[in-house]
């Protein structure tokens, strides 16, 4: 097996050197043995030299590498190719992945993939294309093996051998009404096991799991993970059979939705580009909206502040416990929010869990408000009044401070794992109900506890 991981460098300055010295024999033996994205990840450093390393492999080679590559890198190939050679990548690549280079490409460069397509390629692309984004319909693949519950296992391996060069997968077949609604599915497992007159009705699975063209993308790959299936069928709403979701287009899924959620829980609006394909004028467009957002809404902060401004001139001390409280109370948040949302993209929280939830979140919140309100009043009286002989840390104003982290502990883990759950049900992404967002809500709260505690007790 071909390892490219540690010696990434060694390969580029020998395929380097292989094209300085025109050795395009050698250049082409290096990489016939290598996998097709191990050839895309070398081609990403190689530039205007893509092209020429592309030509050097076989047809069926270099399809499956130009699949692999940048939308940027397919442009720039595109560009490059003559109409025959556009022709042959084409002719080799699966309808789906022709359907995702068609959206990543601009206008012109669409007109000619579409122009250089089959008919029934380019009939099959514009009608994965009218499905919305974030559907199954809009991922799924037409290519894949149909069968009749009439036909014998002879006639079925026959039919297989005829088309299934042109399929994506092979492994499952399904089966078909005269009206092509799913019936059925097989195995090519039971297929080879089967008798030659064995009728595909007969060995047919009935129990079968099916999605529909209008669910969501993520749901379905999450299916796929769930069942450990290979492919699902998707059917319409009249449950006609009109494609299939192979597992390597759901992990591809799993990780678009993975790094959306990633941003988005970090105030960052999503972007489907690599991070050092993004231009600086780009992640300022994707940074900017959420910080404003969060700036202005921490004025409320401020505000609290202002209004209790008096009291902390009584009592200064005060003032220097904030920023604790305030870190404390957006970690304890974080870590709640994160789980849930984690929960929740895996289908084991839904909105009729939020008391279950609340009630966990509530016995933590308890265990870890009073671990930390121990350790910091400890800290506190030797720490801050013993070694560093700070008279006004008194044990009363210690108590302010760790009765303060115990609510602050308590109400950040609550509007934690629950806003999110609460934005799922009226519709929103969770995930954005995230660090920044809830940090936000969890500064304004403490300090109105805080505040609440050290008028209670200090009389402030």
């Amino acid at each position: 097996m071909f390892e490219l991981e540690g010696n990434q460098e060694e390969l580029l300055e020998k395929i380097e050197e292989y094209i300085a010295r025109k050795r395009y024999a050698d250049l082409r033996a290096l990489l016939l043995p290598m996998e097709a994205a191990d050839i895309a990840a070398l081609c990403g450093e190689l530039d205007e030299k893509v092209a020429l390393v592309f030509r050097l492999l076989p047809k069926e080679q270099a399809a499956e590498v130009f699949v692999e590559l940048d939308s940027d890198q397919q442009e720039l190939l595109i560009q490059s190719f003559s109409n025959t050679e556009l022709k042959e990548v084409l002719d080799e690549l699966y309808l789906d992945d022709t359907v995702d280079i068609v959206e990543e490409m601009p206008a012109n460069v669409v007109k000619r993939i579409l122009k250089h397509s089959d008919p029934e390629m380019r009939k099959s692309i514009n009608e994965i294309l009218k499905y919305p984004d974030d559907s199954t319909g809009s991922i799924m693949t037409t290519e894949f093996v149909d069968l009749r519950e009439t036909m014998t296992v002879e006639d079925a391996l026959k039919r297989i051998r005829r088309t299934g060069p042109d399929k994506e997968t092979i492994n499952v077949c399904y089966v078909i009404d005269d009206g092509r609604h799913l019936i059925g599915l097989l195995s090519i497992r039971t297929l080879l096991l089967a008798e030659d007159d064995d009728v595909i009705g007969d060995i047919m699975e009935r129990n079968f799991i099916s999605v529909q063209t209008l669910d969501d993308q993520e749901t379905t790959a999450r299916a796929l993970g769930k069942y450990d299936f290979l492919a699902l069928p998707v059917v319409d709403t009249e449950n006609r059979l009109v494609g299939i979701v192979t597992v390597d287009d759901a992990i591809d899924v799993l990780q678009e939705e993975a790094t959306e959620d990633i941003e988005k829980m970090a105030a960052i609006l999503p972007s489907d580009k690599p991070y050092l394909k993004t231009s600086p004028l780009e992640t300022w467009k994707a940074r900017t909206p959420w910080l404003l957002v969060l700036m202005l809404s921490a004025t409320f902060t401020g505000i609290i502040l202002t209004h209790f401004e008096s009291a902390l001139a009584s009592c200064a001390i005060l003032t220097s416990f904030i920023p604790m409280l305030s870190g404390t109370g957006g970690n304890s948040g974080t870590q709640a929010s994160t789980a849930v949302i984690r929960a929740l993209s895996l289908g084991e929280v839904r909105f009729s869990d939020l008391i279950r939830v609340l009630w966990k979140e509530f016995r933590v919140s308890v265990c870890c408000g009073l671990c930390l309100a121990a350790a910091n009043f400890v800290k506190m009286m030797l720490v801050d009044r013993w070694l560093l002989h700070n008279p006004t840390v008194t044990p009363t104003v210690a108590l302010v401070v760790c009765a303060t982290l115990i609510g602050t502990v308590m109400v950040a883990k609550l509007v934690g794992c629950s806003l999110p759950i609460l934005a799922e049900k009226v519709g929103f992404d969770p995930a954005v109900m995230a660090s920044p967002f809830i940090s936000t809500i969890v500064d304004s709260l403490s300090l109105l506890i805080y505040f609440q505690f050290a008028s209670m007790i200090l009389g402030v």
